[in-house]
């Protein structure tokens, strides 16, 4: 959320922020009603404060017949009191409705556009494989080394429910052991196993609600299952003041995470390339309040997925996004996609962004700077593993005879076995 006084001085930036978004947002109407809010909030003050005042004339006064015509003058004005706080109250809550609704500007250095279509190249790494055959795509290469199970996954989850057995699992795990070592190693983050049954307030917080309502499960209980370990992480902290010599904050979260895909009907329903329910890392970074400092922290987590992708051999390339591909509190991203032979495209395996302080403003988390000063923090974001590379090994490793090559700093997670193949 952002600060209605930047809003109030910067009413075309935000406007034009929106309109580069494609999000239709009426600031103009949102500062007339802001005006009502201010103006009835004063009104009700100016008459606490009369209340105050006179019942403190009350205590002193000494005589009985002034004393009660001062109470009875005092009720009539606490009941105003009342009628003009339910008036407040009604136009606090339209105001929030329309202040969550507000997105965040894009960085100067995003480019226009609607669609991921319209996404920029930025980098390139690795060399495509050339096959001397006819690859395969996952799906028959892991059926047939008894690696996945749709078909059972299907009649035990319903659609887009699968099994990962035997190798497939083995590898699945080689992967979280390898990106766990990986974070280990180079230090600085906190390893977390983090809750993806969470409260609306803190998808509400992260900016995943309201917009994002119909791509998550909610229980009979009002919560709501995620679908990354960011929205926890970020709750973590949320209502918490915390100390300048702390941050950066770095956290590794690992959960699962389950998504409805409700925008998604008709798209890539065979095999598991989108399913409902998978695991994966997520990087999450709480920083000073400096737009320097988010863009350097948002560098280094990108940085980071990048190096997992290149030590697993998997070619990629990087996009930036556009506008109207970057969610409500983005203002900027980067995609990564590695190289799918299969589909002979790139497909997205994570994404990093950032978001100054729109989601610690509505999660309330702070820090006292060095004068004392309590200022909001940033936040950012990345995937570090997602349940797509798995898919991305299995196509780009695969060999003429069916086998699959295992990445090599995979093997010591699967005793040093070099291949999997049927027996």
């Amino acid at each position: 959320m952002l600060d209605i006084k930047f809003i109030r001085e910067n009413k075309d930036i935000v406007q034009a922020g929106a309109k580069k978004k494609n999000i239709e947002i009426d600031i103009d109407a949102l500062i007339v009603l802001d005006d009502n809010r201010l103006k009835e909030l004063k009104e009700v003050e100016e008459l606490r404060s009369e209340v105050n005042r006179v019942s403190n004339d009350i205590s002193r006064d000494q005589d009985p017949a002034s004393k009660i015509q001062l109470i009875e003058e005092m009720r009539a004005v606490k009941e105003d009191i009342k009628a003009k706080e339910e008036k407040l109250k009604i136009t606090i809550e339209e105001w929030q409705k329309i202040m969550v609704q507000v997105p965040n500007v894009p960085d100067m250095s995003v480019p226009d556009g609607k669609t991921d279509v319209e996404n920029k190249e930025v980098k390139v790494w690795g060399e495509i494989p050339k096959f001397d055959f006819t690859p395969k795509n996952h799906i028959e290469l892991m059926e047939n080394l008894g690696m996945l199970d749709v078909a059972r996954g299907v009649k035990v989850a319903g659609f887009r429910g699968y099994f990962l057995k035997g190798d497939g699992a083995l590898l699945e795990f080689a992967l979280w052991q390898f990106v766990q070592d990986f974070f280990s190693k180079k230090g600085g983050f906190i390893p977390m196993i983090v809750p993806s049954l969470l409260k609306r307030e803190v998808f509400l917080g992260t900016g995943y609600l309201p917009q994002g309502e119909e791509d998550l499960y909610k229980t009979q209980d009002g919560e709501y299952l995620s679908g990354t370990a960011e929205v926890a992480m970020m709750g973590h902290y949320m209502g918490e003041i915390l100390e300048k010599k702390d941050l950066p904050i770095k956290m590794l979260g690992f959960s699962s995470a389950f998504r409805r895909e409700a925008g998604s009907h008709g798209k890539d329903t065979k095999g598991i390339l989108r399913v409902h329910e998978f695991f994966k890392f997520e990087q999450v970074v709480l920083c000073e309040a400096q737009h320097t400092e988010s863009v350097k922290f948002h560098e280094e987590i990108q940085r980071n997925t990048e190096e997992i992708m290149e030590a697993l051999g998997l070619p990629y390339h990087v996009v930036i996004n556009c506008a109207g591909d970057l969610g409500l509190g983005q203002v900027k991203k980067y995609d990564i996609e590695a190289y799918l032979p299969s589909e002979n495209t790139y497909r997205e395996t994570g994404s990093a962004s950032y978001f100054h302080d729109f989601q610690t403003r509505r999660l309330n988390i702070r820090y006292r700077d060095e004068n004392g000063k309590l200022k909001f923090v940033h936040s950012l974001n990345n995937t570090a593993l997602s349940g797509r590379p798995l898919i991305m090994i299995v196509e780009n490793y695969q060999q003429a005879d069916g086998s699959i090559k295992i990445p090599e700093v995979l093997r010591k997670y699967m005793g040093g076995k070099e291949f999997i193949k049927n027996s």
